[in-house]
């Protein structure tokens, strides 16, 4: 039997890099694993691998995230874990940019973060447990040109993780942010032969945060940060 302290996950803007690996290795733990996303056709391999759910979603609407909550926890119960893993990046020059599009994006990215915290929220309060967990980037730190919208989205995130985990943690619920300070792998981003471990393998980015996880409540993590080995200090 499993050691591990929960028993139902839902991974939001699931796709095929991080949470892929986080579906396979909380399935192998016994958990019941929700995969929510927009287009859930792309992710048809996945849950014929992991035997999880799907659930189709549009972040930045509150509607949707209440359906998907009230959906997962009809499917897989609870969740009474929640990863936040969505996120929209528009990139050009600032003075460029089209307002239009730079709405969707922080719609999704931020604001997307906030609904489907507040759902976890309002199922996890009344059983005074679970986790809430933020997908970030290097962008959560640190701006860079031509990705405005990205940076103000992934901060505002960083903002929302830091205000709920000293709002609910002694609620006991575990929120924490995660800054993926690099590029993960895969079939289009591989490592280059010249340097190797140059970029996040996504499986052990799943492991830190079944890791975390894991943590007894007298000394949870925050804010985690992860990066390749390789990187100039």
């Amino acid at each position: 039997m499993s050691d591990f302290p929960y028993a139902s996950a839902l991974i939001v803007g699931a796709g095929s890099g991080i949470s892929a690996s986080l579906a396979r290795q909380l399935s192998a733990l016994g958990v019941k694993v929700g995969l929510a996303a927009r287009n859930i056709e792309k992710l048809q391999a996945l849950l014929e691998e992991t035997g999880a759910s799907a659930f189709s979603a549009d972040v930045s609407k509150p509607a949707s995230v209440a359906a998907l909550f009230e959906e997962a926890a009809a499917t897989i119960g609870g969740p009474e874990v929640v990863i936040f893993n969505a996120g929209a990046r528009v990139r050009g020059p600032l003075a460029e940019l089209d307002p239009a599009e730079v709405e969707k994006a922080i719609a999704t990215t931020a604001f997307g973060g906030f609904l489907v915290a507040q759902q976890a929220a309002q199922h996890m309060i009344p059983r005074g447990r679970g986790a809430i967990f933020f997908t970030g980037a290097s962008a959560s730190v640190k701006g860079f040109a031509q990705s405005a919208p990205f940076a103000m989205g992934k901060f505002a995130l960083r903002g929302l993780a830091q205000s709920a985990a000293r709002e609910l943690g002694p609620m006991g619920i575990h929120v924490a942010h995660f800054v993926i300070d690099g590029g993960v792998r895969s079939e289009i981003r591989p490592d280059r032969v010249e340097k190797p471990d140059g970029t996040l393998l996504p499986d052990a980015i799943a492991q830190t945060y079944v890791d975390v996880l894991r943590q007894h409540r007298s000394a949870w993590s925050l804010e985690v940060e992860v990066r390749p080995w390789t990187e100039n200090f």
